[in-house]
């Protein structure tokens, strides 16, 4: 067997993805069981948006029909030397997998094929290394490279012989795949610390939110959906929104003012995927509560991907998977600037409780604004409180209520204060609870 000199996965820009040229992949998806045509080429044209993100060509695709997956070679004995000649006339560098790969298929295809082997999985993580700034990020994508790698260090020597940089290679780097299963577990269970403490920090910053009463907005959906654009939108932040898959990796949180004078937060998190691997999904779970614990969350459609509906299946598995399918939802379709005035009429007529707006034009962002104050402020109670002007815990319970409710009138009278306000029941019992002792007598 020929192998290819490892000379280029010796420098930094090698390791990083930056070479001279962009690699050129093949694809390969398979068409078994149930799996339709349609949906396997759709998944295939999808990989290969996955593989521009991940800086490569794609200049070969190939779909295979078989009853089910080969054990040995996933495609079969005969379609790999079909591959193997297709790649070499077409000078092809990485091959593709459009499916999880086991250990035994992955290295028999690397072997008869004597090019580098990525699975979909592979190819995800690695995208999420490329994207990772922060060092919760980094953290997050090492874990699930790592317990992704583990099982699959046996005969990966030689595979690394033959990587010269590229996709599947950032991240963990070549030096902690090479080195033994009793190393690579002890760094996950250094880097799985370092996430339970960050979790422990998220936990802590939203009780403190809670406590505050300020409700909490999730934006959810699809990779380039959109919900950065529409966090900017939003927020006036200027968050990096683009065309490119998978660009918001580290959540962000800001504070919006609501028309009635509420104010909420609104935390923009990483884009999910059809098949979202299983370990980023829990290497990324100190992220993802952020979602479980919200009080409302936007799915974030884009109401332009002839997709929609498997998009919209992937993110409710994700939503599920992540402990979040008790929390209210409301689905949002974005970029309804791409469809005609009878496409938007269909689409409000299939799912009426929707939101249609376009967060690159701010068409229907009022009316968007209106459905979150409505749905946040759906199990409320009109009540009226008495409060003492002069009280430093009663000046504090004013500020809290018109931070949280909707305020129907407002009487101060000698020293007395008198508040009808629409408050959501979860805040009755807070907002009517007399000082405590300690804070009358630390007054007196």
């Amino acid at each position: 067997m020929v192998h290819r000199k490892p000379a280029a996965a010796t420098t930094p820009a090698a390791r990083d993805g930056r070479h001279s040229r962009p690699e050129r992949a093949a694809l390969v998806g398979l068409i078994s069981g149930s799996v339709r045509r349609i949906d396997a080429e759709q998944s295939l044209e999808e990989l290969a948006g996955l593989a521009e993100a991940a800086g490569a060509v794609v200049v070969l695709r190939m779909l295979q029909e078989r009853p089910k997956p080969d054990a040995g070679t996933f495609i079969g004995a005969g379609k790999v030397a079909t591959l193997a000649a297709a790649c070499a006339e077409a000078d092809v560098n990485v091959v593709i997998v459009d499916h999880e790969l086991t250990p035994g298929q992955l290295r028999q295809l690397e072997d008869r094929l004597d090019r580098k082997v990525v699975d979909r999985t592979q190819l995800i993580l690695d995208i999420f290394a490329r994207r990772a700034r922060t060092r919760e990020g980094k953290w997050q994508v090492e874990l699930a490279q790592l317990k992704y790698l583990l099982p699959r260090l046996a005969g990966s020597g030689a595979a690394l012989s033959r990587l010269g940089g590229g996709i599947g290679t950032r991240g963990p780097g070549e030096t902690k795949l090479e080195t033994d299963r009793r190393r690579i577990r002890v760094r996950i269970q250094s880097v799985q610390k370092e996430i339970d403490q960050v979790r422990q920090r998220r936990s802590q910053l939203r009780d403190r939110r809670h406590k505050q009463s300020v409700p909490t907005v999730a934006l959810v959906g699809y990779t380039n959906a959109g919900k950065t654009t529409l966090f900017n939108r939003l927020t006036h932040e200027h968050a990096d929104a683009s065309d490119a898959l998978f660009v918001t990796l580290d959540p962000l949180i800001r504070k919006v003012r609501l028309p009635d004078q509420r104010e909420l937060l609104v935390s923009d998190t990483v884009g999910f995927i059809d098949r979202l691997p299983h370990a980023l999904v829990a290497a990324f779970r100190a992220t993802l509560e952020e979602v479980a614990e919200a009080d409302l969350v936007l799915h974030v459609i884009d109401g332009a991907s002839p997709d929609r509906e498997r998009h919209v299946l992937a993110v409710r598995r994700v939503l599920d998977e992540v402990g979040a399918a008790e929390v209210a939802v409301l689905d949002v379709y974005n970029k309804v600037d791409m469809l005609s005035a009878d496409e938007q009429r269909r689409l409000q007529t299939a799912d009426p409780a929707a939101a249609l707006i376009s967060a690159r034009t701010g068409a229907g962002l009022v009316e968007l604004l209106q459905m979150v104050a409505s749905r946040l402020a759906l199990d409320t109670r009109r009540i009226t409180i008495t409060f003492d002007s002069s009280a430093d815990f009663d000046r504090q319970q004013i500020s809290r209520l018109y931070r949280i409710a909707r305020v129907v009138s407002h009487v101060a009278t000698n020293g007395k204060v008198v508040i009808e306000a629409d408050v959501p029941r979860r805040f009755i019992e807070r907002l009517t609870t007399p000082a405590p002792q300690e804070t009358q007598d630390a007054g007196e």
